[in-house]
């Protein structure tokens, strides 16, 4: 990240310090070191003359009390901090940048110089370039942690070509290709698993500590840490196309799409200059006008400069536009380590002011696959029931007959031979399994061949499959879809930060959306709704005057509502593309409990930045008024100006640490 400061001055500020980085080769050593030392010998030199001037003047010696002496002295001290300063702002000049933090520190110097304050002089310059030293490792240490953070894509990746495994860059593997991932090492690129089963640890995805256990053909993601063994991968996308570059260009690129504070932050600078150096200039001759017309106002033109300059020095707004830009990169920072891919900080900004969340039901607040909830058996024993069951599903590929040969075998049923088997489409199967015959299905395959079911079966709001033996009624499973794991806790987080119109739109039965709109204590839930409906949902909710919705979804059919809502926030773990695309916040971890995560992070966010904004508005105010009014001097200024700055930047650095 690089923010340019836009107070006019030329000077980069550049959060990730890549100028300042020096290949680490012999050559390269030898140039980092002269650059640190030729940075430290500049100020250390400064600071010695200084302090040695101070003593001087302070013991009166008389060889040092020579006007030229001093003079000549102090200003030997000013060139080491001084010179590159003053260069700066020549350049700037000359590239017509008039209004800037290096001409300010330059006129500033320059006029205690005339008026013969030479160690305020000196100290302007000394303490100017002492607070960017320690306020550009302060913002380079943040945005450092953040790219080592996210930055964890693995140089090198052990591929199978040509009969033996190769060491080549990530780069430069195809689509199919078979990978090794060592114990310990991060997986390069996405692939499915290939070994019986494994382990990885997920914390730079998802910023979960847990290990996840995965099983062969299961997906494995780019950045994930190999654990305990080996692990053989197929690869499954290209490098550029991993989720682990997902992640990283969509962080990278949320930098660039700026909130509202920065942007103002931004045009206020380039006016904010200008107009304070105009100001200081009047505070030098308008008391020069009132000395003409009011003949007993005593003018002193030493005096009145040097209050100008205290009002140049302290002038500079680089702490606000420094700040404000690294305060959001940090939002954006912590909330990529917890899974939270932000867009941008227009949308952490904008998140701050949600007071209402719509979820859709299937795959954001449920798990989006079916399981057996309950078992009726009803002239035959569960266990042999289950037997049959599982012998005819176990032919199905559809998510529910899988649901159910999951079910029965973790009950122990052991499948037999099917002796015959034919799909009824649309409603079920029919099958002989040891010289029975069995109906398989829905309610009304048993319908139309005439077997009855028991009363209140067609009412259920569950997924039913009824099963008849040679035309009897053996009993059914009831099946359904089931919440997240952290769906109530989700419900609970969002309340408790004061957002209580939670809604919940679906396109499943109304019963079954009534039945998880309770369980989950979602007041209102709508369900029989197609992707139309949905958008027409979310214009009438946009219509309310004063609301600022969040809607949270993740299949194909809620990228238009997630694209109409003030905030589209997408499950991107198992999410569609489109859903991704669409969003404007990203959970990576599919948990909608991180949704109460992401407003707190922007909520702390902005507070943190409106902060800055005070206290840096607020020191400035002060100090300038007490130096118009003759009671600040430029060790004030300088001092209040380094240590706002310094100040702003450290609270900014604070939410990195903070605990969400």
């Amino acid at each position: 990240m690089e923010t340019k400061c836009r107070c006019g001055c030329a000077h980069v500020h550049t959060a990730s310090q890549e100028k300042e980085r020096v290949p680490v080769t012999p050559q390269g050593k030898g140039k980092f070191r002269w650059a640190m030392l030729n940075r430290i010998w500049a100020p250390l030199s400064s600071c010695l003359f200084l302090i040695m001037g101070v003593i001087f003047q302070q013991q009166e010696w008389e060889w040092f009390a020579r006007p030229a002496i001093q003079f000549g002295w102090f200003l030997l001290g000013f060139l080491p901090v001084g010179f590159p300063v003053m260069r700066e702002a020549v350049e700037g000049i000359m590239q017509r940048e008039w209004f800037n933090e290096f001409s300010l520190m330059t006129l500033a110097s320059v006029g205690a110089f005339y008026i013969g304050e030479y160690p305020e002089a000196l100290a302007v310059m000394l303490l100017y370039t002492l607070g960017e030293m320690l306020q550009d490792k302060a913002v380079g240490k943040a945005t450092r942690d953040i790219r080592r953070l996210l930055d964890v894509r693995p140089e090198q990746v052990e591929v199978y070509q040509e009969g033996a495994f190769r060491t080549v860059s990530p780069r430069e593997v195809k689509v199919g290709e078979l990978i090794e991932v060592r114990s310990g090492e991060r997986v390069p690129l996405d692939g499915t698993l290939q070994n019986p089963h494994a382990v990885f640890d997920t914390s730079a995805l998802t910023g979960e500590s847990m290990p996840r256990h995965m099983q062969q053909g299961d997906d494995v993601l780019a950045g994930m840490i190999a654990g305990g063994q080996a692990v053989r991968l197929l690869v499954t996308k290209l490098y550029e196309q991993s989720t682990l570059a997902r992640i990283l260009n969509l962080v990278q690129d949320a930098t660039e799409r700026k909130a509202p504070a920065e942007l103002f932050i931004r045009r206020f600078a380039r006016v904010y200059t200008p107009v304070v150096m105009i100001l200081a200039l009047l505070i030098v001759l308008l008391p020069a006008v009132v000395s003409v017309v009011h003949a007993g106002f005593d003018y002193v033109f030493e005096d009145w400069l040097y209050r100008g300059l205290v009002f140049l020095v302290i002038s500079c707004p680089c702490a606000l536009v420094i700040s404000i830009p690294l305060g959001y990169f940090g939002g954006i920072g912590v909330a990529s380590r917890m899974g939270i891919l932000f867009k941008g900080s227009n949308y952490l900004d904008a998140i701050t002011r949600v007071n209402t969340v719509v979820f859709d039901k299937t795959g954001t607040l449920t798990t989006g696959s079916f399981q057996v909830t309950s078992m009726q058996a009803s002239g035959i024993q569960e266990e042999e029931l289950l037997r049959l069951l599982i012998s005819v599903e176990k032919k199905s590929t559809h998510p529910v007959a899988q649901a159910i040969v999951r079910y029965a075998a973790g009950r122990g049923a052991e499948p037999v031979e099917v002796t015959a088997l034919s799909e009824q489409a649309g409603y079920g199967l029919e099958a002989e399994v040891e010289q029975h015959k069995l109906l398989v299905g829905n309610i009304r395959l048993l319908g139309e061949r005439g077997v009855s079911v028991p009363d209140g079966l067609a009412n259920s709001v569950s997924t039913v499959v009824a099963c008849a033996v040679d035309g009897c009624y053996a009993g059914c499973l009831l099946l359904s879809d089931t919440l997240k794991e952290d769906s109530k806790d989700a419900v609970k987080a969002l309340k408790a930060l004061k957002i209580d119109n939670i809604q919940m739109l679906s396109g499943d039965k109304q019963e079954i959306v009534d039945t998880f709109a309770t369980e989950l204590g979602i007041e209102k839930a709508y369900g029989d709704l197609l992707p139309e409906g949905k958008a027409a949902y979310m214009e009438r909710l946009n219509s309310i005057p004063d609301a600022s919705v969040a809607f949270v979804g993740d299949g194909m059919n809620d990228a238009p509502v997630l694209a109409l809502s003030d905030v589209g926030i997408a499950m991107g773990g198992l999410g569609s593309d489109a859903a991704i695309e669409s969003a404007d916040v990203v959970i990576q971890t599919d948990q909608p409990l991180r949704v109460a995560t992401a407003i707190s992070i922007g909520r702390a966010t902005r507070k943190i930045v409106m902060q800055n904004i005070v206290a840096a508005i607020g020191m400035k105010v002060l100090v300038l008024l007490a130096g118009t009014l003759g009671f600040a001097t430029l060790w004030a200024a300088v001092f209040a100006d380094v240590g706002v700055a310094l100040l702003v930047v450290l609270n900014s650095v604070r939410i990195l640490n903070k605990k969400f």
